[in-house]
């Protein structure tokens, strides 16, 4: 079988996987399992199911294509299997623009109105965005990718410092920002879903338009030039294809680790293809991970829940762990 069959299979397989993880979320409440007769027996379930389950479960797939196609581009980008979505500073970035909300306007009559409505979505996806942008200004543009990585590891560093001296300073906004640095999928609306499907969409047509130009850079910037492939406007689109899609995810499911390292890992396990595939494959598979360990937060410990970022750490790093030790190849640049 050839890789475009192999690549088609395995997308069909993810994108069942991802309607089933969607489906199964909406029988997973406080109690366990729950069937189907059970959860739309009357009005109250059927409310719960289709205004809380249901755009919960879609939003946890949704944010997980995200964070997988973001993981996809900056590995390409980077050349660098260890790239991850946070990579430029937009988790750090985010983490303080929460923070900041919280101290200006955290428990406020004015805050807990119509503000609240854009509130830490509106205050992380600014974060997100403005980190990215401090980056991009240090490294003096994209046309360095070394000098653009350094920036981004400098601009995390200093933002989480900045941070942790804000929770010091006022202990009452760590304990506020807990739930979205640990992530969680709890507060997912239609609305959320909606965004988060748009932002999906664009950025996986932008990526894919310049796919080729990661299949070049895989033979180094230097062949890739000589190709005549653009790479000045191909790293600026996909800089902002991993700004764009990592702010929406952080804004509305927080900080999850190791989803958008771990879902192009497993591509590229599974079945090498080239990068127009593989971006579409990331993004499944980070869907169907996310749906998954939401799922599993859900009922491992019920009626208490786990913080599905705590999950996706445990359980991502365990298989990036597994795979360097049973291979060690899986560490250099391909």
């Amino acid at each position: 079988m050839n890789e475009r069959a192999l690549a088609v299979r395995g997308a069909g397989v993810l994108l069942v996987v991802g309607v089933a993880t969607v489906l199964l979320g909406t029988t997973a409440g406080s109690q366990g399992w729950q069937a189907w007769w059970w959860v739309m027996a009357d009005d109250v379930s059927r409310q719960i199911v289709l205004d809380i389950r249901l755009p919960r479960s879609l939003g946890a797939w949704l944010g997980g294509g995200l964070l997988g196609l973001a993981g996809a581009v900056a590995q390409g980008l980077f050349r660098n299997p260890l790239a991850d979505p946070y990579l430029l500073g937009s988790a750090s970035g985010a983490s303080l623009g929460v923070g900041v909300y919280w101290s200006l306007f955290g428990g406020s009559a004015w805050a807990m109105t119509w503000w609240m409505g854009l509130g830490l979505t509106g205050a992380a996806f600014v974060g997100a965005v403005l980190a990215v942008l401090l980056t991009l200004l240090l490294a003096r543009g994209v046309q360095q990718t070394l000098r653009l990585l350094l920036a981004g590891v400098v601009v995390g560093v200093v933002l989480g410092a900045v941070t942790s001296m804000l929770s010091l300073l006022q202990p009452q906004v760590l304990q506020a920002m807990q739930g979205f640095m640990l992530g969680s999928t709890a507060f997912v609306s239609w609305s959320a879903c909606a965004t988060m499907a748009a932002v999906l969409a664009v950025c996986l047509l932008l990526a894919w338009a310049f796919a080729r130009v990661l299949d070049a850079l895989t033979l180094g910037e230097s062949t890739a030039q000589s190709l005549g492939m653009p790479l000045r406007e191909a790293r600026l689109v996909l800089v902002g294809v991993v700004s764009l899609a990592t702010g929406a995810a952080v804004a509305h499911i927080g900080l999850v680790a190791f989803v958008g390292l771990a879902a192009p890992h497993l591509v590229r396990s599974l079945v090498r293809t080239t990068h127009a595939w593989r971006l579409l494959l990331a993004a499944l598979m980070g869907g169907a991970l996310l749906g998954l360990a939401d799922v599993m937060a859900r009922v491992l410990f019920a009626p208490q829940e786990l913080p599905v970022g705590v999950l996706t750490a445990v359980l991502g790093g365990g298989y990036l762990l597994w795979r360097v030790y049973r291979d060690p190849s899986v560490g250099g640049v391909r």
